[in-house]
């Protein structure tokens, strides 16, 4: 439904309130009956429909005339909707409701949530933090002595001590202690939530003074940097390994080696060159060493340091070492931040992965306190009984007899056992689960926020002006279909003598294309290709070639044969239309990176299509001729009824407020 709403009447989208001024709002463009469309409301009409007010105020004056016209016979068919009673059909107002419960579910989440946490991880996600930790991690007795751990070191931190060697002496971290607890550089998205809350409320040189608990344990934490984010970069490398040729360690080679090497690049060597000769890296050698583009902890922290320092493309660091070997780096590339709009996805799936259930469950804690919602014990324990053998979907008759009990109270309402369990067998992700207390308390859960942000989404057109446009612009959808309908649609009748006179009047408009049919025999080698060519030079008949031998997919069981085609379709109908007759064949081309041969079946010349032939074009035709002249029919009678007075001399005010 709302896509051919959309489809019919993209104006719809313009009725909600001007921002003009006053005295440049009100002026009077048309009036009918005793309705009046004003400056403000036209303005902002055309201007969506026109890509913004920026270019509306360009267009000409006989494009705002034209939407005007168009406009007023929009607003005298949504005034004969309301006089005819659509705002009290109860099929309109159903769909209508339908649409609000369903999308404003949506836009409640997309703008109370997502949008703003996906704003706030942008623009965190512009910088990059280099942080150190210390971590404590709970033991089989619990979580107690690791917490108690980290308050302790933390009030030494408070009194002094110095992070790195806290992090030396107790992190439980094995891979960043002997580093001081350096976990490189990070940014926002790629770590536990409270983590980077943490981080991100940190200043550089400073510790946060809080003990930070995630899933693995509990942390101290120090940012040591900040610097603006360089998303990736792109850089070669030559990597001399520390085994020699015999596979043994010689790091003493490596490093004379790589030495060498610097000195080639110094005096002028090209890199890619020296990298194919000397680079022990086989992924990249063969391409000058190039390894693409990166992000910086997709590499080991040495290597990524001395690449993501370098400033300028094609400059080159000095001599760094990893655990792989010696390396010299170049940078070749580095690609700027993107924009939010290119972002956007990405940071939406970062965000559901990463903090959108908590902050859901917090969203949803909020609301049960707003409207006081409140769960039976009691009526929960007898649901639990009743399905404690059952599978959801299942039935259990004793199900039935507390079916109208109370489970859920709310202010304006309330839930029972059988609509509850209604809503929870709904829920996909529990099909076929066996039904234990724990699923039962989940469910409680879950259904009573799904409950809970409905009625958020059922008010939201009295609390958010920007929905209640939405929902005005669809209600007019509606209505303006439902017109569309009864006046137009409705009454088009497909005569068949009336189709045959139209066709006859018309028919030079109905005109089959030069076609021609083939069949086609295809190989990806040359070799192949020619191997078949000669098979038919031989006598071999074409279709057999191609029924054992075509290595077009799905063409075997058909010998090859493509049946009529127009000649302009592809390069095979044309070649096939170019041979002199019947049963002819080409000689090999090459075509969608292989080879073919294509035989000429049969021409069938341009002619005009046969009354069947062109019947389906033909209706089509004859439906919109009819439609339109249905749809002028019904303007004019509105026109009749309300006698519209358009002003077109006040048009001239049009996007020029303060005139």
């Amino acid at each position: 439904m709302l896509f051919r709403v959309i489809t019919l009447f993209t104006f719809a989208l313009a009725l909600i309130f001007s921002s003009c001024a006053p005295e440049h709002s009100q002026i009077v463009l048309a009036e009918f009956g005793n309705q009046k469309i004003k400056m403000g409301e036209f303005e902002k009409a055309y201007a969506n429909n026109a890509g913004g007010y920026e270019q509306a105020a360009k267009d000409s004056l006989s494009k705002l005339k034209n939407f005007l016209n168009l406009y007023v016979d929009f607003r005298m068919k949504l005034r004969d909707a309301f006089v005819r009673g659509f705002d009290q059909d109860s099929a309109l107002q159903h769909e209508l409701n339908n649409y609000k419960e369903k999308v404003g579910e949506t836009y409640y989440i997309e703008n109370k949530l997502v949008d703003p946490a996906i704003h706030r991880l942008y623009e965190r996600k512009k910088w990059e933090l280099r942080v150190s930790h210390i971590m404590f991690r709970p033991d089989s007795s619990g979580d107690a002595h690791a917490k108690k751990m980290a308050e302790e070191i933390l009030d030494s931190l408070k009194n002094g001590a110095n992070f790195a060697d806290m992090a030396k002496k107790y992190s439980e971290d094995k891979f960043s202690a002997p580093d001081g607890g350096d976990i490189f550089y990070i940014t926002a998205g790629e770590l536990p939530a409270s983590f980077e809350d943490a981080c991100y409320a940190t200043e550089p040189g400073h510790f946060y003074p809080h003990v930070v608990k995630t899933r693995y344990g509990y942390h101290l934490i120090e940012v040591t940097d900040k610097r603006p984010r360089v998303p990736e970069i792109r850089a070669s490398h030559i990597l001399v390994s520390y085994y020699n040729k015999q596979g043994k360690i010689d790091s003493a080679a490596a490093k004379a080696t790589i030495d060498t090497v610097l000195e080639k690049l110094k005096a002028g060597d090209d890199f890619a060159k020296l990298a194919k000769e000397y680079s022990d890296d086989p992924g990249s050698k063969d391409r000058g060493g190039d390894l693409g583009f990166f992000q910086i902890r997709q590499m080991v922290k040495p290597f990524a340091e001395a690449a993501f320092d370098l400033k300028n493309i094609g400059d080159v660091s000095g001599i760094v070492q990893t655990r792989f070997g010696y390396h010299i780096i170049k940078l070749t590339g580095r690609k700027p931040y993107p924009s939010f709009e290119d972002s956007k996805e990405e940071l939406k799936k970062i965000y559901k992965q990463q903090r959108y259930q908590e902050d859901y469950d917090s969203l949803v804690a909020g609301l049960k306190t707003k409207y006081n919602l409140k769960t039976d014990p009691e009526a929960i324990n007898e649901v639990i009984k009743d399905c404690d053998t059952l599978k959801v979907g299942q039935q259990n008759p004793e199900l039935e007899s507390i079916s109208n009990k109370t489970l859920i109270t709310y202010n304006g309402g309330s839930m029972t056992v059988g609509e509850f369990i209604k809503k929870f067998y709904s829920y996909l992700d529990y099909a076929e689960r066996k039904i234990n207390p724990a699923l039962i308390n989940d469910a409680v859960n879950r259904v009573s926020g799904d409950l809970l942000v409905n009625m958020e989404a059922l008010n939201l057109d009295k609390t958010d002006p920007e929905f209640a446009d939405l929902m005005e612009n669809y209600k007019d959808g509606i209505y303006i279909f439902k017109l569309q309908e009864d006046e137009v649609w409705n009454k088009v009748k497909i005569d068949s003598t009336k189709l045959y006179d139209y066709y006859l009047k018309n028919k030079k408009n109905y005109v089959w294309p030069d076609r021609v049919e083939f069949s086609e025999i295809y190989a990806k080698t040359d070799s192949a290709i020619k191997s078949y060519y000669n098979m038919l030079k031989d006598g071999q008949n074409f279709e057999m070639v191609a029924a054992k031998y075509t290595e077009r997919p799905g063409y075997k069981e058909k010998g090859g044969n493509y049946g009529l085609q127009d000649v302009s379709s592809s390069l095979l109908a044309s070649s096939a239309f170019k041979l002199d007759k019947s049963g002819d064949y080409s000689e090999p081309f090459t075509y969608e990176g292989g080879y073919s041969i294509v035989k000429l079946i049969k021409k069938d010349p341009s002619h005009e299509k046969t009354f069947e032939e062109a019947k389906a074009e033909v209706s089509g035709a004859y439906q919109e001729i009819e439609s339109k002249q249905l749809e002028s029919d019904y303007i004019n009678r509105l026109k009749e009824l309300y006698h519209p007075q358009i002003f077109y001399n006040k048009l001239e005010e049009a996007f020029k407020t303060g005139k």
